[in-house]
């Protein structure tokens, strides 16, 4: 069996551990005079190398070796490709947005810091509450994937596993906040880059396929799950990826739009390769015999390791301590920037909010410990970004500016009624409605629920949203009407102020005051 001696597993776990802690405090203690700005953000101080490697470090971790092979088991070929392609793809929304929102929101580093300019403080505090959200279950997911990989590659109890890294990443992020997140996946995006390669090549030298099983597979053969996943898949990342604020810090980073663009183009392909190569390990278990059909596809890429050398596996080891490591101090930072923009408009000293997170971590662990499913924790947030990203996105059209923080908050919150109610409608049954908003059959049910679900959620939610302008406005006709008064709903806004006439109390979009710059809301 390919599995390290228990001294050799924990001597290469926790060497890893050692060397990115004292790569990051090294590092964070030459930074710990900077800025409280610099500490929150990086905007405009990187160039196109190493954005490409934050990205790839930023969008993998290691979760990806449970949930690609297992689409592999039961979708096939049709659903590596998909699934890579819907996962590497959707990052050219950051070079095309970014920007765009840049140029709107020259100080923001978060999408949240555009949403308040644009639809209020109510919109920009739902929207910051889903970004916090969003990156709690990722953190989850994220140890909840290793403690189980280091379980299976070694036989060690993940808890140890999960608690040094929680321990690593919040010593270096909090000393150096997100330049230091930065500069350290710049190491461990190179290293990942390295070590799938070594492993692609160990793999595909020591595997024995036999042709036999191949056909009989019918793993090469198109299916109904995944022609739904050509719709699913493409809809959950991309909506997601908006609500990742470790994203938005890397791409408003950027010194330059042309270094976005190809930074981006650069990790897009990698990762596109990487994700690609780590499903078809799924199909590899197949073909070998490593893995019966019909079990459980997220094992299917450590089945295949039993059978390869034990310093195979050690390397999978030090990939997988990287990936974890490199996502997780990713999302810890993010949360420690949006926390600070979004919630307390950075008035707030910076070590409540690093304590803050740190208590975080307590829930993320436990919850962790108990996830049953890698790929549930992450369609429960797709879903909740589904129904509220195609109404929040429509106020970057000049020809939306009629588009209100009211439409946004009414139709991010109809799109998730709209899942329950079909849900409640396809199986004739409440209970299973709801089910269906936290998608606990997952996406391999054979049945249309999941696909369904995820057509309520953006359909529902921009029905509800125009329902709610229809609403506003009619209630805003008869109150003009009442009182004599010119209707004013439907008129272009005014330019924004020159910049030193701009600090002034505004009225939000839904009623609520806020001081705020305008400069840039619409022009």
């Amino acid at each position: 069996m390919g599995q390290p001696s228990f001294e050799a597993s924990n001597a290469i776990i926790y060497l890893t551990y050692g060397a990115f802690l004292v790569l990051g405090t090294g590092l964070a203690w030459k930074m710990r005079n900077q800025s409280k700005a610099d500490f929150l953000s990086g905007n405009r101080t990187q160039t196109a190398f190493p954005l490409a490697l934050n990205f790839i470090a930023a969008a993998m971790g290691s979760g990806i070796l449970f949930s690609y092979p297992q689409l592999a088991t039961l979708a096939g070929l049709q659903g590596v490709i998909i699934y890579a392609i819907s996962s590497a793809a959707p990052l050219f929304v950051f070079a095309a947005l970014a920007p765009i929102i840049r140029r709107k929101c020259p100080e923001g580093f978060v999408l949240t810091e555009w949403t308040r300019q644009r639809y209020g403080i109510v919109a920009a505090l739902y929207l910051g509450a889903l970004t916090l959200l969003t990156l709690f279950l990722y953190m989850v997911a994220e140890l909840s994937a290793i403690g189980q990989v280091i379980e299976a590659l070694t036989g060690l109890d993940g808890l140890p596993v999960v608690i040094v890294e929680c321990i690593v990443t919040t010593v270096y992020t909090s000393l150096g906040g997100f330049k230091i997140s930065f500069i350290t996946d710049n190491v461990q995006g190179a290293m990942i880059c390295c070590l799938i390669i070594i492993a692609t090549i160990t793999i595909g030298a020591k595997t024995d396929i036999k042709p036999e099983l191949i056909a009989d597979s019918g793993l090469l053969n198109p299916s109904l799950v995944g022609w739904q996943l050509v719709y699913i898949l493409p809809v959950a990342v991309l909506t997601n990826d908006f609500f990742l604020a470790n994203f938005w810090l890397r791409a408003f980073a950027s010194k330059t739009d042309k270094d976005l663009w190809i930074g981006i183009s650069v990790a897009m392909v990698v990762i596109l390769i990487i994700l690609t190569l780590v499903g078809f390990t799924g199909l590899i278990a197949v073909w070998s015999g490593a893995f019966e059909p019909g079990g459980d596809g997220s094992v299917a890429f450590f089945l295949l390791l039993e059978q390869l050398p034990n310093w195979v596996v050690g390397i999978v080891i030090v990939m997988s301590v990287s990936l974890s490591t490199a996502a997780f101090d990713s999302l810890q930072s993010a949360m420690v920037s949006s926390a600070s923009n979004d919630l307390f408009r950075n008035r707030l000293n910076i070590w409540w909010i690093r304590g803050a997170v740190v208590l975080v971590i307590v829930p993320v662990v436990v919850l962790a410990l108990k996830a049953p499913s890698i790929l549930q924790i992450y369609l429960i947030s797709d879903l909740l970004s589904a129904a509220t990203i195609p109404v929040l996105m429509l106020g970057l059209s000049h020809r939306c500016y009629w588009w209100r923080g009211c439409e946004v908050l009414v139709g991010g919150l109809g799109g998730i009624l709209s899942v329950f109610v079909f849900g409640t409608v396809y199986y004739g049954d409440a209970r299973l409605g709801a089910e269906l908003i936290l998608l606990e059959q997952g996406l391999y049910t054979g049945d249309w629920g999941a696909f369904g679900a995820f057509v309520a959620a953006p359909v529902g939610g921009l029905v509800c949203g125009f329902v709610a302008l229809g609403v506003r406005l009619s209630v805003q006709f008869v109150v003009a009407r009442a009182r004599g008064t010119r209707f004013e709903a439907l008129d272009y806004p005014r330019p924004p102020a020159p910049l030193e006439e701009t600090d002034a109390e505004v009225e939000g979009d839904c009623g609520v005051g806020l001081t705020s710059k305008v400069t840039g809301k619409f022009f």
